[in-house]
């Protein structure tokens, strides 16, 4: 048993684990804890890089979540076993939150979630963008087409497993040639203060419906580029993803409140380019648990088969744009 379970048991805690990161559930709080993994655009290689991206998870989510980031806490080991919030010997960090209940989720409300609580996360997220920092160098063509060209580069060894040879070339080519015909919006898109630093990963279980408003947590820490870029490749995420839940009708309500609040004249040209991206990612991250040794097979499979659908629906946006 890791040093994890056996913290997660000492507490009576429940164990999610993903890619980068072990998440200990308790009735009131959360305490998650960073795997020590290195996958080039993500490193907590070190504990001091742990402890840093703790400190910046609690600061940035704390933009659009305040009320329920409550710090970062020490792990120490005493007598050869963990210890939560104890400034000893300090072995590991852990971000505290406060627990949102699963109903809260809009992962879990799909099927009785009204249109008017999509349209309110929509408000929410436009209103965000227009007081995030702008972070223009970031709209750059050539700072997008590095971040696609990393995810065809990372997905390689997943050609033939999660994606096939067709789907993959036909969707690196869509992609190339869009940068190739529409330089120029791109562009036009930093000089009209577009470009800002967003959440990253605003998707339905970090979307929840609590007393005090809609939250939106768990923004990504770990790696600026992912965060800074344009407000229409943040805000698509959750459309992409309610449609990789067969939930059209709330994709379309989401995405033409948050057009109608922005008035954004680009928005029809670039969601599908940026939905296409966005479903990639998710389809590249599903690939990856393919290789995480401390998942086991049935839990590999299931990823294998969300791999194969977001790449599935990435082919689907291609062929709009």
């Amino acid at each position: 048993m890791s040093k994890v379970e056996e913290l997660a048991k000492k507490l009576g805690a429940q164990v999610i684990q993903t890619h980068a990161s072990w998440v200990l559930l308790l009735p009131e709080v959360v305490y998650k804890i960073k795997k020590p993994v290195n996958f080039g655009f993500l490193d907590y290689s070190t504990l001091e890089k742990r402890r840093e991206m703790c400190q910046k998870e609690v600061e940035l989510n704390r933009r659009l979540c305040s009320y329920i980031y409550l710090g970062v806490v020490p792990i120490s080991e005493v007598n050869g076993e963990w210890e939560i919030e104890r400034d000893s010997k300090v072995v590991e960090y852990a971000v505290k939150m406060r627990r949102i209940p699963d109903s809260a989720l809009l992962s879990n409300r799909l099927n009785e979630v009204s249109l008017e609580d999509i349209r309110k996360v929509a408000r929410v997220v436009a209103e965000f963008h227009q007081r995030a920092q702008r972070v223009d160098e970031f709209g750059k063509i050539e700072v997008m087409k590095f971040n696609t060209d990393e995810n065809f580069k990372q997905t390689e060894k997943y050609v033939g497993i999660t994606i096939s040879p067709e789907d993959y070339e036909y969707i690196r080519e869509k992609t190339n040639k869009f940068y190739e015909e529409r330089a120029e919006l791109f562009e036009k898109r930093i000089k009209e203060g577009k470009i800002r630093d967003g959440h990253g990963d605003i998707r339905a279980e970090h979307v929840a419906f609590l007393q005090e408003g809609v939250c939106i947590f768990d923004c990504i820490e770990f790696n600026d580029r992912f965060r800074y870029g344009d407000v229409l490749n943040d805000m698509c995420f959750l459309s992409m993803e309610l449609e990789y839940f067969g939930k059209e009708e709330l994709a379309k309500a989401y995405e033409e409140e948050y057009k109608s609040y922005t008035n954004d004249e680009d928005f029809d040209l670039l969601l599908p380019f940026f939905k296409c991206y966005r479903a990639y990612v998710r389809g590249k991250v599903n690939s990856f648990l393919l290789d995480d040794p401390n998942l086991s097979e049935e839990e590999k499979e299931r990823a294998k088969e969300r791999a194969k659908r977001f790449f599935k629906l990435a082919k689907r946006y291609a062929e709009q744009f």
